[in-house]
């Protein structure tokens, strides 16, 4: 396999809202950001790229939302992302930071040169699908134009203010009948839950942007969700 040139990851220039982000990034533990775990061995090698831009309302994140045809995890906003490729490379070597820069060009079109990594959170655990994935931060330096490039896939690709995911009448705790219980933001006409939203929750925490808000407040889901 020929050596893949390496994925920089800087935090120079990086806007100054963005800071604590970053340095929560650098000393956060896996624990700390999720009850679920990579197993020592096994699971298949994952990476989101959780992307904040510069939008009208100030600072933003950029989401994903599944095509309502998909046999699993229909209509669910999500990060970019996906299964690492032979093509990334080695998982312990920069395979996670080109998977999640290549998977956010093939399901949003956007230019991957102008999104700058400051960041990697550690590897969590998705045990419905056995995924292990990486959580790749970038700033969104250089905006491109987005869209749902393959619709069987993607709905529609948006952007969420953080503004809109701080405010304590967005938020919610989603209740699945399987058990599952963690974070929901109600945000862009969609509910923002599961691995996601839990990823969002932690570092709106970290970075010191979480507002209170009632965790009693729920919003129930189907088995379809």
């Amino acid at each position: 396999m020929p050596v893949l040139p390496p994925v920089p990851v800087t935090e120079q220039g990086l806007p100054g809202w963005l800071e604590p982000v970053a340095r929560a990034a650098r000393s956060v533990a896996p624990e700390q950001l999720s009850r679920f775990l990579p197993p020592e061995t096994g699971g298949r090698q994952a990476a989101v790229l959780v992307l904040f831009g510069e939008g009208a309302r100030g600072p933003e994140l950029l989401l994903m939302e599944r095509a309502g045809s998909l046999r699993s995890h229909a209509g669910q906003p999500s990060f970019p992302g996906g299964a690492l490729d032979p093509e990334d490379g080695d998982p312990e070597d920069g395979g996670p930071l080109r998977a999640a820069l290549r998977e956010a060009e093939e399901e949003t079109g956007l230019d991957p040169a102008g999104v700058q990594v400051f960041g990697v959170l550690p590897r969590l655990y998705i045990p419905v699908s056995a995924f292990v994935v990486t959580p790749v931060l970038g700033w969104w330096r250089s905006p491109s134009p987005f869209r749902a490039v393959d619709p069987a896939e993607t709905a529609r690709v948006f952007t969420v203010p953080v503004a809109d995911l701080t405010d304590p009448a967005h938020r919610a705790t989603a209740v699945h009948p399987s058990g599952f219980r963690g974070p929901a933001f109600a945000v862009e006409s969609t509910l923002v839950w599961g691995f996601t939203a839990g990823v969002i929750d932690r570092i709106l925490h970290f970075a010191g942007w979480e507002r209170p808000w009632d965790r009693e407040k729920s919003v129930p889901l189907d088995w379809r969700a």
